[in-house]
């Protein structure tokens, strides 16, 4: 580096120089030597090792353990509009690539997969929702935010405002404060709610209150798989919440579906799209906590279901807690394998990045040993394309789907 650099520099130990040569953009707390004078939170700084090397050019976070998260590992990029509009340009093109048509409801931008560590936004027909949980994001948005409505605009996608879900805890630990609300100056207009489209279904979708950015898209083909498979069975869906894959099985051709979540407003939405989509007649909704409820159905006998959905929250947030995911995720799943009968058919997920792939195919295993049955693998899936997965970085691959045929 002998050119004079317009960044401050921050000094990383040799096992965090490994860690961001061997792909990764973040460099934690335990990782930083010094910093070489004062940075402001959320500012570009570079990362060098103790030789001067150049390593990357990231956001500064001051209070979070994630201290330093890289943007670019060009020593000659300059962080101006026309750098953020190339990127975002790419993670829009990237999206019409591998989504074709099916771009109205998708994630435009995911966080770190896409080169804006901790920003997360998602499209809602003429809704954007944005999610920041990074200084630096939060820094830069106000010159990113209409930059990408410019981005969609030329693309002739027409968007009526950006709608922030800044109401996370974690945005604390950033030294940002949380709240919501249309971000200013960029058309927003009515109120935020809005309908979607998804593999045929319709979707009431309030990104003010519902959960996360107002509606998980991740699963969208995993719901069409389901909806491929449900033609004559009895469903079962657990943790329906708004009711997505149950709605995907009963427009699939299911005989019946039993919608069942322990939350009565979610319940309220399920049966609100259901009557959206001309399908309540095919479903029942149930307000029950699917960790007894399943119990008690195998404890009266119950065979009604011949396929059975789980799909809940996320069980673990944390390292710490993965063993009690796990348990969580096996009593669920062991419990299943038994209610159905042999021959039957069953959907299960983890959306935690904490529950690896591995571990929660061992866990899966466990429970079909102890439930005495086989599992057939049908399809073994993850997260929507418009999710990307980096190799490079572990958390960007959270979300775990199994298909099977339980015989």
């Amino acid at each position: 580096m002998k050119a004079a650099r317009a960044y401050p520099r921050v000094l990383i130990t040799p096992k965090g120089a490994r860690w961001v040569e061997g792909g990764h953009p973040w460099i934690y707390e335990g990782e930083v030597v010094r910093a070489e004078g004062a940075i402001e939170n959320g500012a570009l700084a570079d990362a060098v090792t103790a030789g001067g090397k150049y390593l990357g050019t990231g956001f500064w976070s001051e209070r979070s353990k994630i201290r330093l998260r890289l943007v670019s590992r060009n020593a000659n990029d300059t962080f101006d509009e026309a750098f953020w509009r190339r990127r975002l340009r790419w993670a829009w093109e990237y999206r019409k690539a591998v989504m074709g048509a099916d771009t109205a409801c998708c994630r435009v931008i995911f966080g770190e997969a896409d080169g804006f560590p901790g920003l997360t936004v998602d499209r809602y027909g003429e809704v954007l929702s944005a999610q920041t949980l990074s200084a630096g994001m939060e820094r830069v948005k106000p010159m990113l935010f209409p930059l990408l409505l410019d981005v969609l605009r030329e693309d002739g996608v027409a968007i009526r405002g950006i709608y922030e879900r800044n109401d996370v805890l974690l945005r604390e630990r950033e030294g940002l404060a949380q709240g919501k609300g249309w971000f200013p100056g960029a058309s927003a207009s009515g109120e935020p709610v809005t309908e979607i489209c998804e593999n045929g279904v319709y979707y009431r979708v309030d990104v003010e209150n519902g959960q996360k950015t107002g509606f998980f898209l991740d699963q969208k083909y995993n719901r069409r798989a389901v909806a491929q498979m449900a033609a004559g069975r009895r469903v079962l869906d657990c943790f329906t919440h708004t009711g997505s894959f149950a709605l995907n099985a009963a427009r699939g051709g299911a005989e019946g579906v039993t919608a069942v979540d322990v939350s009565e407003t979610a319940l309220a939405a399920a049966r609100a799209n259901a009557e959206r989509n001309g399908l309540g007649d095919r479903m029942a909704f149930l307000c029950a906590d699917v960790f007894d409820l399943l119990p008690r159905l195998e404890e009266q006998g119950h065979k009604s279901f011949d396929f059975i959905i789980l799909d809940p929250p996320a069980f673990t947030k944390s390292r710490e807690t993965a063993a009690n995911a796990e348990r969580g995720y096996k009593e669920i799943n062991l419990r299943a394998m038994r209610l159905l009968p042999r021959g039957g058919y069953l959907a299960t997920a983890s959306c935690s990045h904490f529950m690896p792939a591995e571990r929660f195919a061992r866990t899966l295993r466990a429970a079909a040993r102890d439930a005495k049955v086989e599992l057939r693998q049908i399809e073994a899936r993850g997260a929507a394309p418009d999710h990307p997965v980096l190799w490079s970085v572990p958390e960007t691959d959270y979300l775990k789907f199994y298909l099977f045929q339980v015989v």
